[in-house]
C-alpha cells in the first residue's frame, strides 16, 4: 500500500511539473512581444527578391514550363554523398524568389544546421516568405535561439510540431510524465523530411539537419539518401506541408511555455554567433553553394528526366484516434508496390521490424509458383544507432530467411567504397592526403588511414588480428540521433551506437528506398517498420521510371556489395546438431520476451574473392560456403560476449515491435 501511494504521489509530482504553462493571457503577451521585435524592412525590392541565379533552381522552373496538364514533366537528382546533399540544399534556399517551406524532424544548431538557418533567416530579409516546421522530440533546444528566431523577421515562421507540455525543450521530468500520462501521443511524431522551393522544386529523403547526415561528424555519420524533384508534382508536396502547417499539433515557437517564458523574461534576445566548427568546410560548402557550374555539374547535368512521379505522404490527421485517421496513411501506397512486385524487390531500410501485415506481404509473395527475389539492405550491430531494434531484426533473422525469402546484407561500420568524401573523417583538417586523395574532384577516392576503413579488411572480415585496436571506436558524444529513440527516463539519448573494434568516424544505414521490378524507384522517409506505419508521419516520392529505378538499384547495390556490407546466410550444420538448433531456435524465436537460444540459424560472411571466386554469389549459390567466410553474428563489435548476450536475448520482446 505505502509502495502504491509513493508511485501516485510521484506520478502527481511528474504530472504537475510537466504541465505547468503560461496562461492564455502570457501566451499572447509572449507573441506580442515577438511580433513588435520582427524586422519589417527588407533588403531588397526586385520582383526576384535578389534570389541567386541557380541552374539548379532554373530547372525547377524548366519543368513547370515544359508541362502540361496532360503531361506533366518532371526531373529527378539522387543525392547519396552527405556534403553535396548540403550544397544542393543551401543552393536552392539562395536561390528562392518566393517562399521555402522546411519539414524536418531533427534541426540541431552544428555546422550544418546554422549554415541551413543563416540562408533562411537571410532569405527572409530578402523578402522571400519563409515557413520552418519541426518535431519537437528533435527541435533545436537552445532557447535563446528559438526566441531569437520567433522574433527575427516578419518573413520568417517557425512552428514545432506536437510540443509534448507546450515545450520546447524537455526534461527529465517532462520524460517520466509523458509515460503515465500521454505515452501514444508522445510517441507521434513528424518523421517527414521535405523542402520546398517556390512550389516548383523539391528534395525528400532522410536527411536531417544535424553535421552527422552530411558526413561532417567526427565520429558516426549516416550513410543517406534524399531525391530533388522538379515539376509539377511539387506542388502536391507544398500542399502536405499546408496541411501540417496548419494543424493544430503545430504551435508557433513564441507560444511555447518555455521560449514564452524567455520572451516575457528577456524581450527577444540575440541570435547567438556562429562558432563553427570546422571553419574550413563551412567556407569550401559555401562556395560550391554559390558556384553556378558546381551546381549545373553536380545537381543539374545528372538530373533524369523521368515519367510518372507522385508525392505520397501521411497527413496530420494520422495521429488522431478517430476513423479519419486511417485515411491519412501512406503505407497502403507502398505495400502496394511491394506486393505487385513480379521479379524483384530492392528494399533499403536501417531497421529491419516487420509488423504483421507486412510479414504477410512477403509471406504472399513467397507462395507464388515463382517468387520475385527480394533483397534487404540493412544496418549491422556494428553500424547501427539503435541496437535495441536491432536485436528484434537479429531475433527473426531465421524467419526473415527461410519463412520471407529475404537475402540480406548488413552495412559496415567502415564501409571501403561508401558515397563520402573521405576526407571529411579525417579528424585533423590539415592532415596530410595519401597517395589516393586527388581531391574533391574525385569522390571515390579512399582515405583508408583517416577513417580506419581498410586496416586488415581484407582477409579478415574485419573481425580479428591486426584489425582489432586497444579500445576501437565509441560514439561519446551525446546527441539525439533521428531514429534513436530516446530513453523515457532521460532527456538524452542512451541506445547509441556501441563501440567497435577499430578506430575512426563509422557510418550507419540511414537511407530509406525500395526499387521494384527495376521499375518504379521510392526515395522517401519511410522506414518500412511498424513505426512508420503506427505513429511517425512519413512522405516519399514514387517515380515509375526505368532509368531512375535502375540508377536508384545501382545505388543500393553498391552498398551491398562486398567492400560495404556483410552478407546474412544460414550456417554450414552437421546433420544431426543442425536439425536440432533449427528446432529449438525456432521455438525459441516464438517466445513473446525472453528468447534463450544462443545459437542463431543464421550468421554474417564476408566475400574472399580469388581465382576460384572472382565474383560474390547469391547466399543461394552451391559455391556460396566456399567464396565466403563466415565472420560471427556481431563482427566488428567490441563488446564482450556474455553481456551482448543477455542484451541481445532479453532487451525487448515482440510485444514492443509497433514502437521500435
Amino acid at each position: 500500500m505505502r509502495l502504491l501511494l509513493r508511485v501516485v504521489v510521484l506520478a502527481t509530482l511528474l504530472l504537475g511539473s510537466g504541465c505547468a504553462s503560461l496562461t492564455q493571457a502570457q501566451r499572447g503577451q509572449a507573441a506580442a512581444i515577438a511580433a513588435a521585435a520582427r524586422q519589417t524592412t527588407v533588403s531588397c525590392e526586385r520582383a526576384d527578391r535578389c534570389a541567386q541565379p541557380s541552374p539548379l533552381r532554373a530547372l525547377g522552373g524548366r519543368a513547370i514550363t515544359q508541362s502540361t496538364a496532360s503531361r506533366p514533366r518532371h526531373y529527378a537528382t539522387i543525392l547519396d554523398q552527405g556534403e553535396e546533399a548540403l550544397v544542393a540544399r543551401l543552393n536552392l534556399i539562395h536561390s528562392a524568389t518566393r517562399s521555402i517551406d522546411l519539414q524536418t524532424y531533427i534541426f540541431d544548431k552544428d555546422d550544418s544546421a546554422r549554415m541551413v538557418m543563416d540562408a533562411l533567416l537571410d532569405a527572409a530579409r530578402r523578402g522571400v516568405k519563409v515557413r520552418l516546421l519541426i518535431d519537437q522530440l528533435s527541435a533545436i533546444s537552445d532557447l535563446q535561439i528559438l526566441g531569437a528566431l520567433s522574433g527575427a523577421h516578419q518573413n520568417f515562421e517557425l512552428r514545432i510540431y506536437n510540443p509534448a507540455f507546450g515545450k520546447a525543450k524537455l526534461n527529465y521530468f517532462d520524460y517520466v510524465g509523458s509515460v503515465l500520462c500521454c505515452f501514444r501521443r508522445f510517441n507521434q511524431r513528424m518523421h517527414n523530411k521535405l523542402l520546398v522551393i517556390d512550389d516548383v522544386i523539391g528534395v525528400v529523403g532522410g536527411r536531417n539537419y544535424q553535421d552527422d547526415y552530411y558526413d561532417w561528424d567526427a565520429e558516426y555519420n549516416f550513410r543517406d539518401r534524399d531525391v530533388i524533384l522538379a515539376g509539377p508534382e511539387v506542388r502536391a508536396m507544398a500542399i502536405n506541408f499546408d496541411a501540417f502547417w496548419g494543424a493544430r499539433r503545430s504551435v508557433p515557437a513564441e507560444r511555447l511555455n518555455d521560449v514564452g517564458r524567455t520572451l516575457l523574461r528577456d524581450g527577444v534576445p540575440q541570435m547567438p554567433p556562429a562558432r563553427f566548427l570546422r571553419p574550413d568546410r563551412v567556407e569550401r560548402v559555401a562556395a560550391e553553394a554559390d558556384d553556378p557550374a558546381f551546381v549545373a555539374r553536380t545537381f543539374v547535368d545528372t538530373a533524369m528526366p523521368v515519367r510518372n512521379v507522385l508525392y505520397v505522404a501521411d497527413l496530420p490527421q494520422k495521429h488522431r484516434d478517430d476513423e479519419t485517421s486511417k485515411e491519412a496513411y501512406t503505407a497502403p501506397e507502398l505495400d502496394g508496390l511491394i506486393s505487385g512486385a513480379q521479379q524483384e524487390v530492392l528494399l533499403q531500410t536501417p531497421y529491419l521490424v516487420l509488423s504483421e501485415p507486412a510479414q504477410q506481404i512477403f509471406r504472399d509473395l513467397r507462395k507464388r509458383a515463382v517468387p520475385p527475389r527480394v533483397v534487404v539492405a540493412t544496418n549491422s550491430l556494428a553500424a547501427t544507432d539503435n541496437p535495441i531494434v536491432y536485436a528484434l531484426s537479429y531475433k527473426y533473422k531465421r524467419r526473415n530467411l527461410r519463412e520471407l525469402g529475404f537475402n540480406i546484407y548488413e552495412y559496415k561500420p567502415f564501409p571501403l567504397e561508401a558515397p563520402v568524401d573521405y576526407a571529411n573523417l579525417l579528424p585533423d583538417p590539415m592532415a596530410p592526403a595519401t597517395a589516393d586523395d586527388t581531391g574533391r574532384g574525385d569522390r571515390d577516392h579512399r582515405i583508408i588511414g583517416g577513417s580506419a576503413a581498410g586496416n586488415a579488411m581484407r582477409g579478415s572480415g574485419g573481425l580479428s588480428g591486426s584489425g582489432r585496436r586497444p579500445g576501437g571506436s565509441e560514439v561519446d558524444r551525446r546527441v539525439l540521433r533521428t531514429e534513436t529513440r530516446p530513453s523515457f527516463l532521460g532527456t538524452r539519448a542512451v541506445n547509441k551506437p556501441l563501440p567497435v573494434t577499430r578506430e575512426g568516424a563509422r557510418m550507419g544505414l540511414h537511407a530509406k528506398s525500395l526499387v521494384v521490378d527495376r521499375q518504379v524507384g521510392v526515395i522517401g522517409t519511410h522506414n518500412f517498420d511498424p513505426r512508420s506505419e503506427n505513429y511517425n508521419t512519413e512522405g516519399a516520392v514514387v517515380i515509375d521510371d526505368p532509368v531512375f529505378a535502375q540508377a536508384l538499384a545501382a545505388s543500393i547495390e553498391r552498398d551491398i556489395g562486398p567492400d560495404n556490407s556483410w552478407v546474412v546466410a544460414p550456417r554450414q550444420k552437421t546433420r544431426v546438431v543442425g536439425g536440432l538448433n533449427y528446432s529449438v531456435g525456432k521455438m525459441s524465436e516464438a517466445l513473446p520476451i525472453l528468447d534463450f537460444w544462443p545459437w542463431r540459424y543464421a550468421t554474417n560472411y564476408q566475400f574472399q574473392p580469388g581465382p576460384d571466386c572472382p565474383f560474390p554469389l547469391k547466399r543461394q549459390d552451391p559455391q556460396f560456403q566456399h567464396c565466403y567466410l563466415a565472420v560471427g553474428d556481431f563482427p566488428e563489435v567490441n563488446v564482450g560476449p556474455k553481456w551482448l548476450l543477455v542484451r541481445m536475448l532479453t532487451a525487448f520482446g515482440a510485444g514492443l515491435v509497433p514502437i521500435l
